[in-house]
């Protein structure tokens, strides 16, 4: 089955609003079988809806539509398609009752033109819409299937999934597909490419890989596909055995995990303790590591050490060795991250120590030079890395990094 999806909206196209719906439904479509193969967004113009609904109708077997639907004067969606399905506005009790509960419940008189939402095509089949007024069409002509839906996300999303989708289900006989996600940090998809690519050259034709890059991680999703949930699940579980045995030092985990909740993890599981010691990242590792709720478990605090004398003087970094070395330097960073074990008394430190950038490099010390230095109960060992130019990735991807080797470190001494 290939669907289309339209958003209408000026407000989408101005950019006042970000259009989140279509990545979040074209997602829950493939995770249903359901292949996507275009998205537009259009205006509220009612030739403009006419023409995409011809268009999307002769491509599609499904056409989502979303937004134009609200109770003023600029929503045309609902008049625009019972002019395009040859049919008229009727009243509908079931919504009309809805409406009315809905605002009886908050204490609100109910207007006429609030009553004009439990108007709707009479050829349509209605949506129920349980987190606002407007309801959603179902219409089916020419063997396409049309669906118009609020725009608004917390209305729409139980429509879809609540509905939309199983109806679908009932109806077709929809393949399954399977995604996983590999999540990987250390290296870059290229050079990640060269390195499984005999094992991507054999995957059998019903899996594919898809490289998604971002600032410090790389995502590897296979998606496979098929008629037997059981057949596919074995498949892509194989492959991705597979994978890990390839570049096993790389993955850090699967789908929507996130390095700092792993990390997180391993140090609550093994009643361990954590401080950072910052300069170039400025508290963006403390930031990552509190974003997960009970951190306070394992996470003692931080020392944004941006100025050398704060280094010196808080994390008693020597003078000498910062004269000597400098303040980016690995003498200085693992003097940092002893520096801040000790004086938050904990079991592991994480320090960094860099150039951000855009400006402050030399030859010797270009911008994207960063060292990062991990402290334990025995050692202190540090990393030097050369990220690039763009000052918010070098921090990203720092940070990144250095939770990857704590992680590491947690795993190793476990």
């Amino acid at each position: 089955m290939k669907a289309e999806i339209i958003n209408i909206g000026d407000e989408l196209l101005m950019g006042q609003v970000i259009n989140t719906n279509a990545a979040w439904i074209g997602e829950q479509l493939n995770l249903s079988g359901i292949r996507v193969i275009r998205t537009d967004i259009i205006p509220d113009r009612h030739e403009q809806i006419l023409e995409i609904l011809k268009e999307s109708g002769k491509r599609a077997d499904l056409v989502i539509i979303t937004g134009g639907l609200g109770p003023t004067k600029d929503d045309i969606t609902k008049n625009t398609l019972c002019e395009y399905f040859n049919t008229r506005l009727v009243f509908h009790q079931a919504t009309y009752d809805d409406v009315e509960q809905r605002f009886r419940i908050r204490g609100i008189k109910l207007s006429k033109i609030n009553k004009e939402q439990a108007e709707i095509p009479e050829s349509c089949i209605p949506i129920r819409n349980l987190n606002g007024t407007a309801p959603g069409m179902w219409f089916e002509q020419d063997g396409c299937i049309f669906v118009s839906i609020p725009g608004v996300p917390y209305e729409l999303k139980p429509m879809l999934t609540g509905f939309i989708i199983p109806r679908l289900a009932r109806q077709f006989k929809l393949p399954v597909i399977i995604h996983k996600t590999i999540l990987t940090q250390g290296m870059g998809e290229s050079a990640i490419a060269v390195l499984v690519a005999d094992w991507e050259n054999a995957l059998p034709e019903n899996i594919k890989i898809a490289y998604l890059p971002q600032p410090g991680i790389v995502r590897l999703r296979l998606s496979a596909t098929g008629t037997d949930y059981e057949t596919v699940k074995h498949e892509i579980e194989k492959q991705i055995e597979a994978l890990i045995n390839i570049i096993p030092d790389l993955v850090f985990g699967y789908d929507d995990e996130l390095l700092e909740e792993i990390v997180g993890k391993l140090l609550k599981q093994q009643g361990k303790t954590l401080a950072t010691a910052e300069s170039c990242t400025g508290g963006y590792i403390a930031h990552l590591i509190t974003s997960i709720p009970g951190s306070s478990a394992y996470f003692k605090g931080s020392v944004v050490a941006y100025a050398n004398e704060i280094k010196e003087n808080i994390l008693n970094v020597r003078k000498e060795t910062m004269l000597e070395h400098g303040a980016v330097s690995e003498e200085a960073v693992k003097a940092m991250a002893a520096g801040v074990k000790e004086k938050f008394d904990t079991d592991y430190a994480i320090a960094v120590s860099g150039i951000a950038g855009p400006d402050g490099g030399s030859d010797e010390k270009p911008v994207g030079i960063t060292w990062i230095a991990i402290a334990t109960s025995g050692k202190v060992s540090a990393q030097r890395f050369q990220f690039g130019e763009h000052r918010g990735r070098n921090i990203r991807i720092a940070g990144l990094t250095a939770l990857n080797m704590l992680r590491k470190t947690l795993i190793s001494e476990h």
